[in-house]
Formats: structure tokens, sequence, C-alpha cells
């Protein structure tokens, strides 16, 4: 997959190369499909986060990710919500722990919203 990624890569360097506002460059249905869910989350205002390969943020890099200040970071690690460890006197959070406190988090709202559907429909709130 590498040597794909790498033909693509270069392909779309030298379309960016030349003039004009527009580019056409070819490139395999994995990587078109990688791409539009990178623009789709884009679209949708969410942050992007390239890392090379580390598996771990740092506190300030968590707030960007989940949308929320790094006091508020900080305050979910100590709560034990994400977990991380001390790299010297600096934290690293796993970006495994983000994923699972984000599908948590979804998993809360969902129910809740499920929940005041319910409440609504019996009180006679909805047609």
């Amino acid at each position: 997959m590498t040597e794909l990624l790498t033909r693509e890569m270069d392909a779309l360097r030298r379309a960016l190369g030349k003039d004009g506002d527009e580019i056409e460059v070819s490139m395999s249905r994995e990587t078109a499909e990688w791409l539009a869910e990178l623009l789709a989350a884009r679209a949708r205002g969410q942050s992007v986060l390239l890392t090379r390969g580390r598996s771990e943020v740092t506190p300030s890099e968590a707030a960007d990710l989940l949308g929320m200040s790094r006091p508020q970071v900080r305050k979910l690690m100590d709560e034990g919500k994400l977990t991380f460890r001390k790299v010297g006197s600096h934290h690293r959070i796993r970006l495994g722990s983000i994923e699972e406190f984000l599908a948590t988090e979804r998993a809360q709202a969902e129910a809740g919203m499920e929940e005041l559907a319910r409440i609504q429909n019996e009180l006679g709130l909805l047609e």
C-alpha cells in the first residue's frame, strides 16, 4: 500500500505544481474514499489532526480534537475518562482513548434523545 500512496502523492504534487485553480489527478478508490472522509470532516467543521504515526497527543491537541478547552481535557484525565501517560513532566493521551470517550459520549447522547422522545410521546407533545 505504501508504494501506491507514494505514487498517488507524487501525482497529486505534480498536478498541484501546475498553474490554474483546478487540477485533475487519478487515484485509487481507497485513497479517494479516505480523502472524501477527510473533506467531509472539515466540511462539518471538525478539526483534522495528522499524527505522523503517533498514537498519542498532547492535552492541547486532544482539546482541539474534542472541541473543548485544555482545562476541560485535564479534568477528563483527572476523572479517568481519558487515559494518559506521563513522559517526564508531560502528559500524552492515547488517540484510542479519545475515540472511546467520543463513542461513549455519542451513546449517552443517543440514549438521552431516545428518552426525551419517549417522554414527549407519553405527554402527547408530538403528533
